[in-house]
Formats: structure tokens, C-alpha cells, sequence
């Protein structure tokens, strides 16, 4: 990824990949997706090019651009933001009522970028 995401990008490829990282896709998270979409993007845009990059990424990529786009996220939003974002990761991976190991790895790895106190 050769710039950098401005925030509601980087939530949305982070929600997406967390989607992914278990090869599973449940309508459930996808409705998590679209509720993000419809707060972080209160008049339609075109998610086109971003679902064809991620689209693109294979699997041994996704911790590379998922660490990217969290700090992008990071730079542009305050304590308040990501928690509110954390808040739609971790409502997304409970969404399918179970969380896989691949899923665990990737909010982990969210939790302990944003939230300095949290250790596993």
C-alpha cells in the first residue's frame, strides 16, 4: 500500500480483513460492516478500488496491511474514535457468536496497538 488511508478507509479495511482472516464470511459480519459504513460515510461512496485492494491482498498479506491501516487510523483519530472502532471490531468477530483463533490473533493485535494498558 503505497499511501496512506484516511481514517474511515482504514476502519473499513480493517473490519474487512477481520472478516476474512478466518475464511468465513457471515452475513452478520457483513451487516456490522455496513452499519460502520453507514456512520463513517453519511453520503455513498464508492468502496469500488478498496474492496479490488483488498480483494487483491493474499492471505500471508493481511497482518502487513491490517498493521498499515491501524495506524492510519491511529494517526488521524482520537482515544474516543478507536475505542468507538474497537467497539465494531469486536462486535464484527462476535457476530457469527464465535471467535476463531485467526480472529483473536488480529483484534489482539488491534487491542494492544491502541489500548496501552491492555495485555492478554
Amino acid at each position: 500500500m503505497a499511501h496512506k488511508l484516511n481514517k474511515p478507509i482504514a476502519g473499513y479495511h480493517l473490519l474487512m480483513i477481520l472478516s476474512q482472516v478466518d475464511g468465513e464470511f457471515p452475513v452478520a459480519e457483513g451487516e456490522v460492516i455496513i452499519r460502520y459504513l453507514d456512520e463513517n460515510f453519511p453520503i455513498h461512496v464508492n468502496l469500488d478500488d478498496e474492496f479490488d485492494t483488498l480483494a487483491s491482498l493474499s492471505k500471508d498479506k493481511y497482518m502487513t496491511h491490517f498493521i498499515t491501516a491501524m495506524n492510519d487510523f491511529y494517526e488521524d483519530s482520537t482515544p474516543e474514535e478507536r475505542d468507538h472502532f474497537l467497539d465494531f471490531a469486536v462486535k464484527l468477530v462476535k457476530a457469527d457468536d464465535k471467535i476463531t483463533r485467526e480472529e483473536n490473533e488480529y483484534l489482539t493485535a488491534l487491542f494492544n496497538a491502541w489500548v496501552p494498558e491492555y495485555e492478554e
